[in-house]
């Protein structure tokens, strides 16, 4: 019986190694990087529900700034629980929730919240009480490394990094007329990975209309 072959970080590094033909340290050595740069771009490319994460946390009465989670990329939805059901909370400009709500020390049930900074949510009003929330998001997803051989991308987009891995070495190697080819082949994956990804989305959005 033949076994399916599943990439790994590993069996990644050593396909990049076979695909550059190329064995000098300095290159070897990048390999890392490359793969790294090719998740970034990948993550960029990409929303895909691999990456779609829900935590649900508690608001702390009187702060309104609010931590998010590690690894976060974009926030898709808020919600908060108000004797017991839910509410949304809706997305405005940080210039919005201020004029909206100008004294934070003032308190009241949470409409409205931003992105604060990179690592914070600021939420207008100011929690009353402590109020439990979820938070829909794209997370990034946890680098691959030695340690950690598997990701989303390694199971369902193997060949959209790896072409993508090898776009990133080609500025190092100074392989320009190599470019187009990984670029076409990067690309064409890419479409392919879009086009399921929009499918289930609709799938998802038409079964949340008639439930």
């Amino acid at each position: 019986m033949t076994v399916a072959q599943v990439m790994t970080y590993d069996s990644l590094v050593n396909d990049i190694r076979t695909y550059l033909e190329r064995s000098d340290t300095a290159t070897l050595e990048k390999i890392p990087t490359f793969i790294m740069l090719a998740e970034q771009v990948l993550a960029a490319d990409l929303k895909f529900l691999g990456n779609l994460t829900v935590v649900e946390s508690t608001m702390v009465q009187g702060e309104a700034v609010i931590a998010k989670p590690s690894r976060w990329r974009k926030t898709v939805s808020m919600n908060i629980t108000v004797a017991g059901k839910r509410q949304p909370v809706f997305i405005r400009k940080y210039e919005y929730l201020r004029e909206y709500w100008p004294d934070a020390a003032e308190t009241d049930v949470p409409a409205f919240y931003c992105d604060y900074d990179y690592d914070h949510w600021l939420v207008a009003p100011t929690p009353d009480a402590d109020y439990s929330y979820e938070v829909l998001y794209y997370q990034r997803l946890q680098p691959l490394d030695s340690s950690n051989q598997s990701n989303w991308f390694t199971q369902y987009a193997p060949q959209a990094l790896l072409y993508g891995s090898l776009l990133q070495a080609m500025p190092f190697l100074k392989n320009d007329e190599r470019i187009p080819m990984w670029q076409q082949q990067y690309d064409l994956i890419v479409n392919v990975l879009k086009t399921e990804d929009v499918l289930r989305i609709g799938d998802r959005q038409a079964v949340a209309k008639d439930s």
